[in-house]
């Protein structure tokens, strides 16, 4: 089996699984971690494809993606923990009172 096949496979697995993470779970940390899988699926495609190319500006956009989503998880994790911490819930149901 080819190793390009392997990884683009792995990476569409990878992909299906956080969007499903994201649309069949109501807590908000399982949608944090399915956003967060969704965007670590396209940065392998993203690195496998530069690899294969010897393109060192794509590995660059790669670095620069994995610290915005490092940032985007501190501050989705921070949101989730703030509500906790006030005694709030979680989940989805109780983020409507915000949209106005």
């Amino acid at each position: 089996m080819d190793s390009g096949l392997l990884v683009w496979g792995v990476s569409g697995v990878l992909f299906l699984v956080g969007g499903a993470f994201l649309v069949l779970r109501r807590q908000l940390i399982a949608m944090i971690i399915g956003v967060e899988l969704m965007i670590n699926a396209a940065n392998l495609a993203l690195v496998h494809a530069a690899v294969r190319r010897g393109d060192a500006e794509g590995l660059a956009a790669a670095l620069l993606i994995i610290a915005a989503a490092a940032a985007e998880a501190v501050v989705g994790l921070w949101l989730v923990l703030r509500r906790l911490r006030d005694g709030e819930t979680a989940e989805t149901d109780s983020l409507r009172e915000l949209s106005g």
